[in-house]
């Protein structure tokens, strides 16, 4: 009697996995949207852990950058580009290797092929003639510029300007924006 009722329960559970098979059918394959030629598929990623990166001319270093991660990403279709998905810092160095600026942000994408750099999200551009922060920051290394749709611009003596379109030198020395409004502070003697 015993065997006969674990027959009957291990029927009726075979029976229920079939029906769950069952509704599995392929046309839920059909269903699913197929991957287009315009999805980017990425064919190889290399990751390095703790990244350093020197930038010199003429045997003279400019700067340095630091990265916790850094992905060198190979996709199926166009150019192979390099992402810092944790931040980076980079050190701009003068003649004795001294600091004199930096930039910093949270993410940052080099696009090899197209000479661009570019830095989102909390992003931070200190040297001695001004602290600029925005959102987004793109480092053109053909035309040796930094562009950024908007961001703040600070003075050491405190002022503060809203600036658009912002546009300056690869050392920061000349900036120019569009739109720009924010606060000054004057010299007393500048009323008398």
């Amino acid at each position: 009697m015993k065997s006969r009722a674990t027959t009957l329960f291990g029927i009726a559970i075979l029976c229920l996995f079939q029906l769950c098979l069952s509704s599995c059918g392929d046309d839920d394959l059909k269903k699913a949207a197929p991957l287009s030629a315009k999805d980017k598929l990425i064919l190889n990623r290399d990751r390095t852990i703790g990244v350093e990166i020197i930038y010199s001319d003429s045997a003279l270093v400019k700067a340095k950058a630091t990265a916790p991660i850094l992905d060198k990403i190979t996709p199926k279709s166009g150019a192979i580009y390099q992402e810092m998905p944790e931040g980076v810092k980079i050190n701009f160095l003068n003649e004795k290797q001294a600091v004199k600026g930096s930039v910093t942000s949270d993410y940052a994408i080099q696009r090899e092929s197209e000479k661009l750099v570019i830095f989102k999200r909390n992003v931070i551009v200190v040297n001695e003639g001004l602290t600029f922060n925005t959102e987004e920051l793109t480092w053109d290394q053909n035309k040796r510029m930094f562009f950024a749709p908007s961001g703040v611009v600070t003075k050491p003596d405190g002022t503060m300007v809203n600036a658009n379109n912002f546009s300056a030198t690869e050392d920061f020395s000349v900036f120019k924006f569009e739109q720009g409004f924010g606060e000054t502070y004057l010299d007393k003697k500048f009323g008398e």
